[in-house]
């Protein structure tokens, strides 16, 4: 069966590399969209390059030109937003908004067809939808009323662009693959650090609330397998591996055993969060709040 076109949209992205390496991966022929905006950019520039030479074809698109959108959409099945939506890099989630008025006007990502029996189903046709993936892959946003602010905005701009799919009547895929664990493993889940601490670890609450830790690689694989899998057509994809799931608590045992080592814990109570992040420097406020809002 022929594998569905697809686009990405910020595939030179933490997460966005990681789609196109798993569409080229399993066969789909890829498209990145080439954006002018990336200037002097040489390390995105040299990604793009690298692409080109697993055989994805670079298309010249910008946000700046909604025509050249168009144009871009035209040429696949499938488009995958990968913008970024955390505020101590970039903040693009409402850029989005010009890919959906680009995908309506193109008009091909609407439509599904019959190509096989599926595998598990045999008595039903297996389809093969064309779609549009926005930019989510973590938290569920329309699960995430009580998030902090201003980290809340994120999840609210997240369901403004839900509406805009929706209200187009423009089929989708949301993906929820909870916590990045490049982001909250190897740092125990503390604010300021991507590694872990040596003597004293925060705990959020008490320690036993359960999330999700997913390996990008991971939620790559799941999203591209996702694309040409009817049942996830016009419904939220959520990743959830049980071996995946683990408290904060559960994680610092963990370490503590592979370290031999045992580290002093100091225990946030779950009413003293939304002050902790208030008057929390080490980082920006956007992403302290999104951040202890996985563990409320």
């Amino acid at each position: 069966m022929a594998k569905s076109k697809v686009l990405v949209v910020g595939g030179t992205g933490y997460i966005g590399r990681r789609i196109v390496r798993a569409s080229l991966e399993q066969g789909h022929p890829t498209y990145v969209l080439q954006r002018a905006e990336i200037g002097l950019d040489i390390e995105k520039l040299h990604l793009l390059l690298s692409f080109k030479k697993q055989g994805a074809r670079l298309v010249q698109g910008s946000f700046s030109d909604q025509q050249s959108l168009v144009e871009a959409v035209k040429k696949v099945d499938v488009v995958i937003c990968t913008m970024s939506g955390v505020h101590f890099k970039s903040h693009s989630i409402l850029m989005q908004l010009k890919l959906v008025d680009a995908i309506k006007e193109a008009g091909n990502v609407k439509e599904s067809w019959p190509v096989q029996s599926s595998p598990i189903f045999p008595s039903n046709p297996y389809m093969v939808a064309t779609r549009f993936l926005p930019s989510e892959f973590g938290m569920d946003p329309s699960k995430m009323e009580h998030a902090l602010a201003p980290g809340r905005e994120t999840f609210d701009q997240k369901m403004i662009v839900r509406k805009a799919i929706e209200d187009a009547n423009i089929p989708f895929t949301y993906v929820s693959a909870n916590c990045f664990a490049g982001y909250f493993v190897g740092s125990l889940s503390q604010l300021e650090t991507l590694i872990p601490p040596k003597d004293k670890v925060r705990i959020y609450g008490d320690g036993n609330a359960k999330v999700v830790y997913m390996d990008e690689d991971d939620i790559a694989t799941y999203a591209i397998k996702a694309i040409d899998d009817p049942r996830t057509l016009n419904r939220t994809l959520y990743l959830r591996p049980p071996e995946n799931v683990l408290s904060q608590g559960q994680l610092v045992e963990i370490w503590e055993r592979l370290s031999g080592k045992k580290l002093e814990k100091i225990y946030i109570p779950r009413r003293r969060l939304p002050s902790f992040h208030e008057r929390h420097g080490l980082c920006s406020p956007g992403r302290n709040g999104a951040f202890l809002s996985y563990f409320l």
